[in-house]
């Protein structure tokens, strides 16, 4: 069971994350802007006009990746703080409320911005990163045989021999991958080369190694398969842990809050969600002109042209937007 649990997660991240999208979806920007919108856009400029299926599958995919970022706060920080019954487990009880404390900060900061601050996310995450790997380089030698795992008959195996458990398996197994469409939807903050860099280089490497450490650990002490991650550093370093993974899944949630308001920022831009309003104000009157070129105009051709009839204002976007092309 543990080698093919293994595979499954190894192979979720070389498919879904790897291949899907660091080498094939980061090549699919519009104008260096990237999310399920942009996708949107693309597939609509090479039908060369609006086809509602397009559109609705451009809506769909964005409400699941708000959904993706309204849930992976919540698992990454929760996850995070349990190592705290690691370290004693008289701090149970301070799990949960530690837990709402941290999320209920994280996003009551959001209206300030984060530039003070996130000049330090890059080190400490790459610093996280290694931590992880020494973690799983130091129990690997527990059982060498586990390093077979990276095989993907053992996950094809899993699910053909465990039915409807395979399938469960097979869901938490994709918790490994939650949040990865923020590497997608961030494309215009960092741009592709600094992400598929860091993909291939530090982070794909470091969490292989910490997942096979993981499972060399449980073959060795099946014992300690309700931790197996804080369980691969010593005692001396349990709270230290607890703490570097606090700050990185805050970091981690905040890559995916920043994703999901790219995805609302291109939303706007595009006149997706026509009806805006913010903070119950309505909309300037460069917006409403935005949104009554976007809704009337669906030419193949750019609004800007002199001869689409349809066009109702001249294209003025607020300051400090660097956005895609319309998505018609």
């Amino acid at each position: 069971m543990v080698f093919g649990i293994v595979s499954l997660i190894l192979w979720a991240l070389i498919i879904i994350v790897t291949l899907k999208y660091v080498l094939f979806i980061l090549r699919a920007d519009n104008n260096g802007e990237g999310g399920t919108l942009t996708l949107m856009a693309l597939a609509q400029r090479v039908m060369g006009h609006n086809v509602l299926v397009i559109t609705l599958l451009g809506m769909i995919g964005a409400a699941l990746f708000y959904g993706d970022a309204i849930i992976t706060p919540a698992i990454s920080v929760l996850s995070a703080v349990e190592g705290l019954k690691v370290v004693n487990p008289a701090f149970e009880h301070y799990i949960l409320p530690l837990s709402l404390v941290i999320l209920v900060g994280l996003f009551a900061v959001q209206s300030h911005g984060t530039a003070r601050v996130a000049a330090w996310f890059g080190p400490i995450t790459a610093v996280w990163f290694v931590l992880m790997a020494v973690g799983g380089i130091l129990h690997i030698a527990d059982d060498p045989s586990i390093v077979a795992a990276i095989s993907p008959t053992y996950g094809l195996a899993f699910l053909a021999t465990h039915g409807t458990a395979g399938l469960f398996a097979l869901g938490a197994v994709f918790l490994a991958v939650t949040g990865a469409e923020a590497l997608y939807a961030d494309l215009g903050h960092f741009g592709r080369r600094p992400i598929q860099t860091a993909w291939l280089g530090l982070v794909l490497p470091c969490l292989a190694l910490n997942y096979v450490g993981q499972g060399a650990l449980l073959l060795d002490d099946p014992g300690k398969i309700e931790n197996p991650f804080f369980l691969l550093y010593p005692d001396w370093a349990l709270l230290p842990m607890v703490g570097m993974a606090a700050i990185a899944t805050i970091i981690a949630s905040q890559a995916v809050i920043t994703g999901a308001f790219s995805i609302t920022q291109q939303a706007i831009h595009w006149a997706c969600c026509r009806g805006w309003r913010s903070a119950g104000r309505p909309r300037p009157r460069r917006a409403r002109s935005m949104c009554r070129r976007s809704t009337s105009c669906f030419c193949s051709r750019s609004c800007s042209s002199s001869s689409c009839s349809r066009v109702q204002a001249p294209c003025r976007m607020p300051m400090g937007w660097r956005s895609p092309a319309p998505w018609w």
